[in-house]
C-alpha cells in the first residue's frame, strides 16, 4: 500500500525525464505529497515529498546548489526533480554522489515540461491512491466491527488486524493481562504481563512518518533492546486495555496501517464495553439471586436448583452463612493501576468481592456473595472439615489481603451454623445477622461472633419481650438514661466497664481515663439514681440484667 516513486516516474508526463540517482530505490521509497520549492528550503518541505525545483538562485555558484540539495535531504524528502536547461544545465557529479550516499532520488526534468502538468498528474495519482487506501481501510473497519457484532471475540479481531497489516500484535485488558496475540514476541509478552518493571520507555525517537493523528498517542517501549509500541484502548476517557504492535521497521507505520490500527482500537473498545455489560448483568443477576436466597423465606425446590445452575451455583452443597459489616476509619488510598482513589462503597465492594473469590479458590470452596447496603453476605461451602476452623481460615485470608489493598477499612462478622434443610439459606442468614448485631452491640466493630456463642444473649432477647420484664427494666435504668442525656455523661457505659473489670476501681478508672475519685463519684451517682447498692449482689445483678436487656432491645 502507498504511492511509490516508481508509480510517479512512469506517469506519461514524466516520459522525457531521467532518473539520475536511486534507480534501485524507486519501488521502495514512498511519496505522500508534491511541492515546488526554491532556495531557501527552511521548513517548507516535509518527509516523503516529491520536490520540484528550477534551481533558480543556484546557477552562479555550485556550492549554493549543493547546500540546497543538502537542505532537501535534511527535510526527509524522497525525490528532488530538477528542471534543467535554464538555471541548472548539468547536475554536478559531487551533488549526484551526495544524493546517492543519502539515498535521495534525483530526477532530471527537461525545461519544456511544465510543473503544472506534473503537479496535476502527481496529485491525481496521490488522490487516487489515498482513495484506494481509504476504501481498503473502510473494508477492514467493517470486518473489525463485524467481529464484535457477530460475537467473534478478540481473537478474531487480532487475526483480522494481522491479516491486513502483517505486523505482530497483541491485545491486553486494562490490567495488562494478555487476551490474545498474533506472532508477537512471547518473551516480551511475559515481561509486559508479569514483570512490567523490566520495560523501559524508549529514548525520544521520531516515529512520525505521516500526519496521521494517532502517531501522537503511541508509546514506545524497549525490552532487552527489542522495541515495541503501545496504544491505549479507551472508552469514555477510561483505559479498557492496550494494543501492542511490533513492526520490523518504523516505516511500516504508513497512513493506511495507522488508519487500520485506529479502527482496531474502536473495535476493541466496543468489545470491552460489550464484555463489561455482560459481566455486569451477570453480576447483578447473581447478586439478586443470593440476596433473595438470604432474605426471602423460600424453600429449595427443583425450580430454584435450575435457576442456581444457570448462574453457576450448586445448591446441593452444604453452606455456612457469614454477614460482614463494613466500616471505614478514613479515606481509602489506592495505587494507580489497580485501585483508583475512591471512597464509594460500590468500588470497595469490587475489591471485597475479588478477595472473597480468591479465598474461595484458595480453599477449594464454592462461594456465593452479595451486598446489602453496607453489609456483605457470603455463603461458603463447608465441606467435611469443622466449619468453625474453615470459616476462621477463610476470613483470615480475606482480611489479610484486604488490609494490604484498602487501608482504614474494618470488618465485623456474624457467622451462622451449618444447616441442611429446605430453609437453610434463609435461616443461616437470620442466624448470621443476629450474631453480627449482638457482636457489634456487645464488643464494638472488628469482631467475629458465632451464632453458637450467643445463647445467653438470645435467651435475654426472648425474656425482654415480656411486658412485665420490660417495665422493670425501664423503671430500673430510666433515671440513668435521663441523667446521661441531661448532663452529657455516660453512667451506663461506666457501669458496663466497671462490671467488665469485676468491680476493680483502679482498672476501670484506667480504662475510662478517669481519676479514681471521679470514678467513685460516678458510681455513687449510679447508686443514688437507681436506689441500688453496687455492693449488694442482688442489686448488682438487677442493674446488670436491666442494662443488658435494654441494650438488646435496641438491636
Amino acid at each position: 500500500m502507498g504511492l511509490t516513486v516508481s508509480d510517479i516516474v512512469h506517469l506519461p508526463v514524466m516520459n522525457t525525464s531521467k532518473v539520475k540517482t536511486g534507480m534501485e530505490l524507486l519501488k521502495e521509497k514512498k511519496v505522500e505529497w508534491v511541492s515546488v520549492i526554491e532556495t531557501p528550503v527552511e521548513n517548507f518541505v516535509r518527509k516523503n515529498e516529491f520536490v520540484l525545483s528550477t534551481g533558480v538562485g543556484c546557477e552562479k555558484d555550485s556550492t549554493i546548489f549543493e547546500n540546497f540539495v543538502k537542505d532537501i535531504i535534511k527535510s526527509g524528502a524522497t525525490v528532488l526533480a530538477i528542471a534543467t536547461g535554464r538555471f541548472i544545465f548539468d547536475i554536478p557529479d559531487r551533488v549526484l554522489q551526495l544524493a546517492r550516499n543519502e539515498e535521495l532520488i534525483i530526477v532530471d526534468i527537461p525545461w519544456e515540461v511544465r510543473f503544472a502538468d506534473i503537479l496535476q498528474s502527481v496529485m491525481r495519482k496521490i488522490t487516487d491512491e489515498r482513495q484506494t487506501e481509504r476504501k481498503q481501510a473502510e473494508r477492514v473497519r467493517q470486518q473489525l466491527i463485524d467481529c464484535v457484532l457477530l460475537d467473534k471475540g478478540l481473537e478474531e479481531i487480532a487475526h483480522t488486524l494481522y491479516k491486513n497489516i502483517k505486523i505482530p500484535l497483541a491485545i491486553t485488558d486494562s490490567h495488562r493481562a494478555i487476551r490474545t496475540s498474533q506472532h508477537f514476541n512471547k518473551t516480551i509478552l511475559h515481561a509486559y504481563e508479569g514483570e512490567g518493571n523490566k520495560l523501559q520507555n524508549a529514548s525520544a525517537t521520531d516515529i512520525q512518518f505521516s500526519e496521521h493523528p494517532l502517531y501522537y498517542h503511541i508509546n514506545e517501549y524497549e525490552f532487552e533492546k527489542d522495541a515495541f509500541f503501545q496504544l491505549h484502548i479507551l472508552n469514555n476517557h477510561k483505559t479498557q486495555g492496550f494494543l501492542l504492535f511490533q513492526p520490523k521497521e518504523k516505516k511500516q507505520l504508513s497512513w493506511f496501517v495507522m488508519n487500520v490500527l485506529e479502527h482496531a482500537l474502536t473495535a476493541c473498545a466496543l468489545f470491552f464495553v460489550k464484555e463489561n455489560a455482560i459481566e455486569l448483568t451477570e453480576i447483578r443477576l447473581k447478586d439478586n439471586f443470593v440476596l433473595n436466597l438470604a432474605k426471602q423465606e423460600t424453600k429449595i425446590d427443583d425450580q430454584l436448583f435450575s435457576k442456581a445452575n444457570l448462574l453457576g451455583y450448586d445448591l446441593s452443597k452444604s453452606y455456612i452463612c457469614m454477614v460482614g459489616d463494613i466500616r471505614y476509619k478514613e479515606a481509602i488510598e489506592t495505587n494507580e493501576n489497580d485501585n483508583p482513589k475512591s471512597s464509594s462503597l460500590q468500588s470497595m465492594n469490587y475489591y471485597i468481592q475479588k478477595e472473597i473469590t480468591y479465598a474461595g479458590k484458595l480453599f477449594e470452596r464454592i462461594t456465593m456473595t452479595t451486598f446489602d447496603e453496607d453489609q456483605v453476605i457470603i455463603y461458603l461451602e463447608t465441606g467435611t472439615a469443622p466449619y468453625i476452623e474453615t470459616v476462621n481460615q477463610f476470613l483470615d485470608t480475606i482480611e489479610r489481603r484486604l488490609s494490604e489493598l484498602l487501608s482504614g477499612m474494618e470488618l465485623s462478622w456474624g457467622i451462622g451454623t451449618d444447616k441442611n434443610n429446605n430453609l437453610a439459606f434463609y435461616e443461616g442468614y437470620q442466624e448470621a445477622k443476629t450474631s453480627l448485631d449482638i457482636g457489634i452491640q456487645q464488643h464494638g466493630s472488628g469482631q467475629r461472633t458465632f451464632f453458637n456463642d450467643t445463647k445467653i444473649n438470645r435467651l435475654l432477647m426472648n425474656i425482654s419481650k415480656e411486658s412485665e420484664i420490660s417495665e422493670i427494666v425501664k423503671e430500673t435504668i430510666q433515671p440513668l438514661i435521663d441523667y446521661d442525656k441531661k448532663r452529657q455523661t455516660d453512667l451506663i457505659h461506666t457501669f458496663i466497664v466497671y462490671n467488665q473489670y469485676k468491680g476493680n476501681v483502679s482498672q476501670t478508672a484506667r480504662e475510662l481515663n478517669l481519676h479514681r475519685q471521679s470514678l467513685l463519684h460516678r458510681l455513687r451517682n449510679i447508686e443514688s439514681l437507681t436506689g441500688l447498692l453496687l455492693v449488694e449482689s442482688d442489686d448488682f445483678f438487677l442493674l446488670e440484667l436491666s442494662i443488658r436487656l435494654w441494650m438488646l432491645q435496641k438491636l
